[in-house]
């Protein structure tokens, strides 16, 4: 059961102040009450309290006082004032000061309540998302990056030396390396971790739509534009966007990408409203700019801008010592994310690591380590649990259980087949679809799917 909230009333009103405390409590809350402003802001100093219903007009300090004071100290406690009837100039300057709402007297107590539960559910969001931001900072932090060798390394100090200014960042490595997981390190270890990380793939979008995508379009800019549309860098604004795969942006979007890193300006698609951005720009890319530059497929301008600080990220053949330790981390990860007890590699499995080219490099190898995670029924991975040759077929201990067609009879048609099949496959499987679907040859969807027309449940026991 959740904590139950707790509110603090200061009012110097008597019959007023038990009136709320006993509506309050009623409803659930915890109370407490002070007869004047010096009382009631010490009270909020001193005590632990989700939300302050403040009296304007108080004895020995005003409301309007008390308010600025719990703001000075309790920035994100929630305060409702009440006010005499008609003292509209001073409710805006309350709000102003930053009161949650206010209420003019003789108010109704159901409205009082319905303020309370909004101005306490507006306190729950943001303590909740402070505690995102918190765990983003701590998942995305520096000491959890990996990697032992002194290029990687190199690119980390760097990193982190740049994190904590404006500059634009140029991320460079093959697909898989880890770009994305640096440049979201980068934003939230800087200034702008509470603003928002906008990703766009510039290569997934056709020349068409990317420029909309990024500046965003007015209503009637082009035949499908029936409502206004906000781009990424407009989204990104107090935050940091990152271009993923910058260089297969055609030349005529790179001529207003070059205005918007110079001048912080842009238009939308069909608009003439000149708007200001304040945006950070981290840019990746797995192709060689330098190469497309001479071949007048990127522009040099462009290249420099976002080469401020350039940051490379070797391939994983290129870093065979960092093997173990992302392994060893992925085989943690999966086997308490899954409940599996898989706990270390076979030496012939980390022989097959180690012979391994990886062309998909970090990806490649932790999709590889899930999928042994999830084939192995023991502690142990073995070689044929990684499956990394295309053609390897699923392990035997799961393979051959599922194919077992021992218990059916013959002439049995193909649908109680194909039902029968799915069960023993579920069964052999410790009823991990992930593993199922891999050794049937057919996606997840695919396989709930089936377990709902065939009306499939695990056994309880």
């Amino acid at each position: 059961m959740s904590e139950k909230k707790s509110i603090l009333i200061i009012d110097d009103e008597a019959g007023l102040r038990d009136l709320m405390t006993r509506l309050f409590q009623d409803a659930g809350y915890v109370t407490a009450s002070a007869p004047d402003g010096a009382a009631g802001l010490r009270m909020a100093r001193e005590g632990s309290y989700d939300l302050v219903v403040l009296d304007m007009s108080l004895p020995k300090m005003s409301g309007l006082e008390v308010l600025a004071g719990i703001k000075e100290d309790l920035p994100d406690l929630a305060v409702i004032m009440v006010t005499a009837y008609g003292s509209t100039q001073t409710a805006i300057e309350a709000l102003r000061l930053g009161a949650y709402d206010f209420i003019a007297k003789p108010f109704d107590l159901d409205e009082l309540q319905l303020t309370a539960e909004r101005a306490l559910e507006q306190r729950r969001v943001i303590d909740e998302n402070r505690f995102l931001r918190e765990e983003l900072k701590h998942k995305y932090g520096f000491d959890n990056i990996i990697g032992a060798t002194p290029e990687v390394q190199k690119a980390y100090v760097l990193a982190a030396q740049v994190a904590n200014t404006n500059a634009t960042v140029l991320i460079m490595g093959e697909t898989g390396t880890g770009k994305e997981y640096l440049a979201r390190t980068i934003h939230y270890q800087s200034p702008r971790a509470s603003g928002p990380f906008i990703k766009v793939n510039c290569a997934a979008l056709p020349e068409s739509l990317l420029e909309s995508e990024l500046f965003g379009h007015e209503k009637g800019a082009f035949t499908h534009a029936i409502t206004r549309h906000i781009g990424r860098f407009e989204s990104a604004h107090k935050g940091t966007i990152f271009l993923d795969e910058i260089g297969e942006v055609p030349l005529t979007v790179q001529t207003k990408l070059l205005r918007v890193l110079q001048e912080k300006q842009f238009e939308r698609v069909g608009g003439s409203e000149t708007l200001n951005i304040d945006v950070r720009v981290i840019a990746a890319t797995n192709k060689d700019l330098q190469k497309a530059m001479k071949e007048k497929e990127f522009r040099e301008d462009l290249f420099y801008r976002l080469n401020v600080m350039a940051l490379n990220l070797p391939p994983l053949r290129h870093r065979k010592e960092d093997l173990d330790l992302f392994a060893g981390h992925f085989l943690k990860f999966f086997a308490q994310e899954m409940g599996r007890k898989a706990n270390r590699f076979a030496d012939d499995a980390l022989d097959a690591l180690y012979a391994h080219d990886w062309p998909g490099n970090i990806r490649e190898l932790q999709n590889a380590i899930e999928r042994s995670v999830i084939l192995c029924n023991g502690e142990v991975i073995r070689r044929e649990h990684l499956m990394l040759s295309p053609s390897q077929t699923p392990p035997a201990s799961v393979a051959s259980e599922a194919m077992d067609t021992s218990g059916l009879a013959a002439n049995a048609p193909l649908r109680d087949l194909e039902n029968w099949h799915i069960r023993r496959v579920l069964e052999a499987s410790a009823w991990n679809q992930s593993a199922a679907s891999l050794v049937l040859g057919i996606d997840r969807k695919t396989l709930r799917n089936k377990i709902k027309e065939f009306h499939i449940e695990k056994p309880e026991f």
